[in-house]
């Protein structure tokens, strides 16, 4: 399909979006740089949480994008490239990560020498929870991320240029393979970088709950970016309100799976009443954390769940706008509920300060860059898929 066919019109957006990027992005790399140096322990910390959203963030928009291509989706092909955009973080972690592997010390508490020699069960988990072998397993994740993802968006681009219709079953294959592996790494990220912290706490549904909460949060910046550019004239004119409907349906479901698996999760712990499950959820019920708990479930299940409960919210430009920035908001919350309240357990003094706010404004920042900077380089539309012309004839 020719552009002229598609209406899509190649064109930069507005200088003072990247602009904004570069400047939350340098101010939020400075800021991090003075945490780091006048308290290293409350940084460890916040740029543990920013670093999970971020992985939410880049993962699932691949996720979205190999779920597209494996279950043969034709009314998401205008939007896929927006994902493939956002899912340009995951080169990046392998680099970001680096701060993380020196800050160990503060994050795990089967670091401690001293813990682990006074604790049988820290000592027979040694043999999985050791430095060695954590570096060599996070850095191999991030590795097969980055492979799929270049094979991934090579062929898309490839494409644009050929419309040759092999790259798409290329594509399909690898998403097959992708998704199982999707499934096993994000639990391993899970398990590692956030169930460690409390090591002798474990929870078999963990990984399927941060599964639940990237996707959730890779819908909400999919759609509100898709929004945008679309009522602003940046994609083509053949995108309808119609392909709005399937975007709001796919927040409402995750809405509601990760409703499911936070209270299915908490529920079997708390009937079960075992010391070494139910001290994660003390940790998150002692002092003020217990008001965070009782604010994430209206923030990230009942609001979200009630906005878009009608069907005509899911097709509403302004209300699709407002709860995927609720959504992105609530989740940076969930990750930030996670992290934290094992930074008391772990044996330091934490208060709300800028430290926790100098991360996501990084954060932040070098999405709005990295987003940008693919828009100037690439279409916004796959114009080579060969599904692209049934997608524009979707609607309800």
């Amino acid at each position: 399909m020719s552009k002229i066919e598609s209406g899509y019109i190649k064109k930069e957006l507005p200088k003072n979006i990247g602009n904004i990027g570069l400047i939350l992005l340098v101010v939020g790399i400075i800021l991090s740089l003075i945490a780091y140096l006048t308290d290293p322990a409350s940084a460890a910390f916040s740029y543990l949480t920013a670093f999970i959203f971020f992985i939410c963030i880049g993962l699932g928009s691949l996720f979205l994008v190999t779920l597209e291509y494996a279950a043969g989706a034709v009314w998401s092909v205008p939007f896929r490239r927006i994902s493939e955009f956002y899912a340009s973080s995951v080169p990046y972690y392998i680099l970001l990560v680096i701060p993380l592997f020196f800050s160990m010390h503060n994050l795990f508490t089967w670091m401690n020498p001293g813990v682990v020699a006074q604790d049988k069960v820290l000592q027979g988990r040694m043999v999985y929870l050791n430095v060695p072998f954590f570096v060599v397993r996070e850095s191999a994740i991030f590795l097969i991320w980055w492979l799929f993802y270049a094979l991934l968006i090579n062929n898309s681009r490839k494409q644009d240029e050929s419309s040759d219709q092999k790259l798409t079953a290329k594509n399909i294959k690898l998403s097959i393979a992708f998704i199982p592996i999707f499934a096993f790494t994000i639990s391993i990220i899970s398990f590692d970088w956030m169930m460690s912290m409390t090591p002798k706490w474990f929870s078999t549904i963990f990984g399927v709950y941060l599964f639940a909460g990237s996707t959730w949060v890779a819908l909400a910046v999919l759609t509100l970016s898709a929004v945008l550019l679309a009522e602003n004239g940046y994609l083509s004119p053949k995108v309808k309100r119609d392909h709005y409907y399937s975007l709001g349906t796919l927040m409402f479901a995750f809405t509601v799976f990760w409703a499911y698996i936070a209270f299915a999760q908490y529920m079997l712990q708390w009937y079960g009443n075992l010391p070494e499950e139910i001290i994660y959820f003390i940790h998150r019920w002692t002092g003020g954390w217990k008001y965070v708990s009782l604010a994430l479930v209206i923030v990230h299940f009942i609001v979200p769940f009630l906005i878009l409960l009608p069907r005509s919210s899911k097709t509403n430009p302004k209300i699709l706008v407002f709860v995927s920035i609720w959504i992105i908001a609530a989740q940076y919350l969930d990750s930030y509920w996670l992290v934290m309240p094992d930074m008391v357990n772990n044996g330091f003094t934490y208060s709300f300060s800028w430290i926790d706010i100098s991360f996501p404004i990084a954060v932040a920042g070098l999405v709005i860059v990295l987003f940008n900077s693919m828009v100037k380089k690439h279409n916004l539309i796959p114009l080579g898929d060969p599904k692209l012309q049934r997608s524009f004839d979707f609607h309800l």
